[in-house]
């Protein structure tokens, strides 16, 4: 008699609610008018982000760590509001909210401000959590609160200094960006969204992405951007999205040469996605959420492995002495 354990781990009765929290979603979308599509997850590319890590199949490109830049170009080409639930693959460390492939769900609205997407965001998260209420945190207002200082003024000492008295490092050297996530993830983050649905909104212009950036009510230049946090985990990630192909370019080309600085690979640039900006990528707003991360949390369970049926074996283990830093660390 087989020894092999082919069960699944999670319980049927969470992948039930799985599927019951998936149905929502597309009926909750449809009544919204917005067009599910599916785009390719195997591509000649992938994105250039130091931080993230794709997997590579040799001979025919990489799997992707979001659909976010083929689903632009269906924006580009007239698509109109369009959402993808997708599975994605990171080549990452696993744990109770990590796994190396997940399922995102990811949707644009058309003509949309990053508040209207907000008010979205609760509406699907609320489709699996109930009715919960929302409070909405400025990032600098969290730094200044809750650690003393100022994230877009303070220098990477005082950065370093306050890690010092809040985690246990294991490194003394990194960029003013890695102390940022590190304190942002390790300190802030556990204490988000206890009761709420917490939305942490205008984040350093140097954590933009493929985010616009805007002045806020300082004066101060901030990314046009928005996190999601509910019992402390990290669900969605949003922007007012970039439209300039000029700008995006070169932030693909700043990317590269930080991937060169820490000897990672080089990443071919998605042409494709920036002739679709240039030709004209309709003003909106954009979020990916970690659907996994969302069913997880509205069955109470604190491990992915609950919600999917079959996980792989055994941990992929990662030698990084440096905190991620992610566009949805939040996803899988």
């Amino acid at each position: 008699m087989s020894t092999v354990d082919w069960r699944p781990g999670a319980p049927l009765a969470n992948l039930r609610r799985r599927a019951q929290i998936v149905a929502q979603i597309r009926a909750y979308f449809a009544q919204q008018h917005v067009l599910e599509v599916e785009t390719p997850q195997l591509c000649p590319t992938t994105v250039t982000d130091p931080h993230l890590h794709s997997m590579q199949v040799p001979g025919h490109g990489y799997l992707q760590t979001s659909p976010e830049y083929a689903m632009k170009r269906l924006l580009a080409a007239g698509s109109g509001s369009i959402y993808q639930i997708a599975r994605v693959f990171r080549a990452d460390e696993m744990g109770r909210r990590h796994h190396p492939e997940f399922t995102m769900l990811e949707w644009y609205r058309v003509g949309f401000t990053p508040d209207q997407l907000i008010d979205d965001v609760a509406a699907v998260a609320c489709l699996a959590l109930g009715e919960t209420r929302c409070v909405r945190h400025r990032y600098r207002d969290l730094f200044r609160t809750r650690l003393g200082l100022d994230p877009l003024s303070c220098s990477v000492d005082q950065l370093r200094a306050v890690a010092r008295r809040h985690v246990d490092l294991a490194f003394d050297e990194a960029d003013r960006d890695t102390w940022l996530e590190l304190l942002m993830s390790q300190v802030i983050e556990p204490t988000l969204g206890i009761d709420t649905l917490s939305f942490v909104v205008d984040y350093p212009p140097s954590q933009a992405a493929l985010a616009r950036l805007h002045l806020d009510d300082e004066g101060q230049v901030v990314a046009s951007r928005f996190e999601l946090y509910h019992r402390g985990v990290e669900l969605a990630n949003g922007y007012h999205e970039l439209l300039d192909a000029d700008e995006q370019r070169a932030r693909f080309a700043a990317d590269l040469r930080e991937r060169e600085a820490l000897g990672l690979p080089a990443i071919p640039i998605d042409e494709p996605l920036l002739a679709a900006l240039a030709s004209g990528l309709p003003d909106c707003s954009g979020v990916a959420l970690g659907l996994d991360r969302l069913i997880m949390l509205a069955v109470g369970s604190d491990s992915l492995r609950e919600v999917i049926a079959f996980s792989p074996a055994s941990p992929v283990r990662s030698t990084r002495t440096q905190p991620e830093r992610t566009r949805t660390e939040n996803q899988g």
